[in-house]
């Protein structure tokens, strides 16, 4: 025995009407809203819930859905908040949980953790809602970067004091900034231009190489000229140091002389002894683990760049002759770098994966 289930009749106020119509005619209507008024219009005229798919090309399913949603709930009922599919999976905490586990260290025997390795020691979670999860948060797993942070108590005092040296210079004094480049090794290598099967052709070096000793460079560069003035030492010892500024100091005589220095400790013990007999030199130091501030590291960044990358070197002298060739050549050209930051703020790590 069959028997056919009636249709939900609708019954519409005259309000109820005109707003349904405004919806249906309404270009500006989303098109789904546009299609649930016909829908209940129409059924409001009495059409069969089959009659009303096949007039507005919907399924009967759509058209029945509708049609019993409206009489139920009225307008309110063609919201569709909450009703795309089954309740999420996951939630906020699996998102604490995945920032929790990032924060201990990887499994025994792994470097750092990995999608995988995050779904297995979490149990219960896909690798790839693990790996949508760090797309999402922009978190790197592979990514590597270092940091220097510096813990000196009296940072803002230190940087402030190097930072006036640079945007005001005292008047009639000379501003050197004094560092070392230590151990440049001597590196013997074949080295050549290659052509490439494509028909390129670029600079190449051989894998191998061999040592043939290391030298130390002291340099000091005048903040006004962007000149330098260098010393070759096998060794970076308090001596070699107190040697290399005898000669700065003979090449301004008869100026007031302040020193950017980083905290090396060659630089420290027993400096008074020899600034009572210079009495005319006065030394900066930046704060600690930040000699990013001293202006000389960027000219050994440039000497790096510029000279010492891919060369080769059959001996010392070599390369000591090299190095005084660049900064002699360097010096000619050469302009002072112009520092436009007034501030210098001590930066702060805190743990990035902390638990929200």
């Amino acid at each position: 025995m069959s028997s056919q289930l009636k249709a939900t009749p609708i019954e519409l106020t005259d309000e109820e009407r005109i707003e349904l119509e405004g919806l249906a005619r309404s270009t500006r209507t989303e098109h789904r809203t546009r299609l649930k008024a016909q829908i209940v219009l129409m059924a409001a005229e009495g059409a069969a819930t089959r009659a009303i798919g096949r007039a507005l090309g919907c399924t009967t399913g759509t058209a029945s859905k509708w049609r019993v949603r409206y009489a139920e709930h009225r307008l309110a009922g063609f919201s569709e908040v909450g009703e795309r599919g089954a309740a999420p999976k996951y939630d906020e905490e699996t998102d604490r949980r995945i920032l929790a586990l990032l924060n201990r260290k990887p499994p025994e025997g792994y470097a750092n953790w990995t999608g995988p390795l995050v779904a297995k020691a979490l149990g219960d979670v896909n690798v790839q809602y693990v790996w949508r999860f760090l797309r999402t948060h922009k978190i790197d797993l592979s990514g590597r970067k270092s940091w220097c942070v510096s813990n000196d108590p009296e940072f803002a005092a230190k940087a402030a004091e190097i930072v006036g040296l640079y945007m005001a210079p005292p008047e009639n004094a000379i501003v050197l900034a004094v560092d070392e480049k230590p151990s440049i090794q001597a590196l013997e290598r074949s080295q050549g231009h290659l052509k490439l099967p494509n028909g390129r052709a670029l600079m190449g070096q051989s894998h191998d190489y061999k040592r043939n000793g290391t030298t130390t460079l002291f340099a000091a560069l005048d903040l006004k000229s962007g000149k330098v003035v260098g010393k070759h030492y096998k060794r970076r010892r308090r001596v070699e140091f107190l040697n290399f500024m005898n000669k700065v100091v003979a090449t301004y005589p008869d100026k007031e002389i302040h020193v950017v220095l980083d905290n090396l400790s060659t630089h420290k013990p027993r400096r008074d002894m020899w600034l009572k007999r210079h009495k005319n030199v006065h030394f900066h130091f930046t704060p600690t683990h930040a000699s990013r501030l001293n202006q000389v590291e960027i000219r050994f960044s440039i000497l790096s760049g510029k000279s010492l990358n891919g060369t080769s070197f059959q001996s010392v002298p070599e390369l000591i002759a090299h190095i005084e060739a660049f900064i002699a050549s360097y010096n000619g050209t050469a302009r002072p770098f112009v520092w436009t930051k007034s501030e210098v703020h001590q930066k702060r790590l805190k743990p990035c994966f902390a638990e929200q």
